[in-house]
C-alpha cells in the first residue's frame, strides 16, 4: 500500500487504533499471497479488487462484534462455504454466494482463509 493509501485507512478507523492495526496486517497477508489486488478504501468499506472486486473489510454492523475490535471480511464465491467460521452467507442470485465473516486477530488469516481469498479471487476474475 502506498501512503495515500495508508493515509485514507487510518481516516476509515479514524479512532479505531486495534481496527486499524488489524487491518494492516490482513491487507499485507492479503497482498502477499495476492499481489495483483488493488486496495480501495472507501466511505463503508475497504474493496479488495484486481479487474473485479473479490473480497471488502469493514466495520461489523452489530454493535457487540465492534466492541470486540473486529472486522468483517466479505467475499463472493461460486458455491455456499459450510463452515463455523462464516458469520452469514446469503445468495443474492444463482451461482454466486456472499459470505461474512468476523476476523478478530492476524492469526484468522490462515491457510484456510487465505485458499477462500483465492477463490474468491479467481470466481471474480471469471466475470465478463
Amino acid at each position: 500500500m502506498d501512503e495515500t493509501q495508508t493515509l485514507a485507512l487510518l481516516a476509515f478507523f479514524d479512532g479505531r487504533p486495534e481496527e486499524a492495526a488489524l487491518a494492516r496486517a490482513l491487507l499485507g497477508g492479503i497482498l502477499l499471497a495476492l499481489p495483483e489486488t488493488q486496495v480501495q478504501v472507501q466511505k463503508t468499506q475497504i474493496t479488495l479488487k484486481h479487474r473485479h472486486v473479490f473480497a471488502a473489510l469493514s466495520l461489523p454492523r452489530r454493535s457487540r462484534d465492534r466492541k470486540d475490535h473486529k472486522l468483517t471480511l466479505t467475499l463472493g464465491l461460486a458455491h455456499r462455504l459450510d463452515s463455523p467460521r462464516v458469520d452469514i452467507a446469503t445468495e443474492p442470485y444463482p451461482g454466486r454466494w456472499t459470505h461474512h465473516l468476523l476476523v478478530s486477530t492476524p492469526e484468522d488469516l490462515d491457510g484456510q482463509l487465505l485458499a477462500w481469498l483465492q477463490e474468491a479471487y479467481a470466481f471474480a476474475q471469471s466475470k465478463r
